[in-house]
């Protein structure tokens, strides 16, 4: 396991008990995001990085009984806390990192991936995991319920040129993984970038 990996597992392992409790609110801009994936009844959709499964419910509504909802994650603590909330009626989750995927390639309609992308040991190099597995012209939405400038003020940093979630900076990265960025909002209460697989 490298030590990303550990980071990672460290890290969300030490805040998953808690999480939904510290954010209370976020329901509503989750549903929102995911209706802006544009799932439809019967689609294959994963929730990339799906800790305590927040993002499942509203997947499995837009996906319907005919649908298939996975949730993976990293961190064993952060899918117990999905479990204990009852998400895992929603989603069959997965122990898995999102580097190496257990998953067929073209297998899925859409990822929703909600705040993974500064958790990614390699952006490139994962963004090209998550589009193997979605079918051509697939979608991906990148998502945070709270805007870059907002975050990082709760975060007591100031936002960076070098910030991956930029536009001028997300766009050739995703461009160069595999997706077409067709979206981007940056704004205080969400940040949501809409991408599609290349052909």
């Amino acid at each position: 396991m490298s030590d990303d990996r550990t980071h990672v597992q460290e890290f969300f392992t030490a805040r998953a008990a808690d999480w939904d409790s510290r954010f209370p609110d976020d329901g509503p801009a989750y549903a929102a995001a995911v209706a802006e994936l544009g799932l439809r009844e019967g689609d294959r959709v994963l929730d990339a990085g799906c800790g305590t499964g927040r993002a499942l419910p509203p997947l499995r509504a837009a996906v319907g009984a005919s649908g298939v909802v996975l949730g993976a994650d990293l961190t064993p603590a952060m899918l117990q806390a999905a479990v204990r909330a009852g998400r895992d009626r929603d989603g069959q989750l997965l122990l898995a990192d999102v580097a190496a995927l257990p998953l067929r390639s073209d297998s899925l309609d859409a990822v929703f991936a909600a705040g993974l992308i500064a958790h990614l040991s390699n952006p490139a190099e994962n963004l090209r995991e998550l589009a193997r597995v979605v079918r051509p012209r697939g979608g991906l939405a990148l998502f945070h319920p709270i805007g870059r400038a907002a975050l990082a003020a709760r975060q007591g940093r100031q936002i960076t040129a070098d910030d991956l979630r930029a536009e001028p900076n997300l766009r050739p990265l995703l461009a160069g993984s595999g997706w077409t960025l067709t979206s981007y909002v940056d704004e205080d209460d969400r940040f949501l970038a809409l991408a599609v697989r290349d052909s």
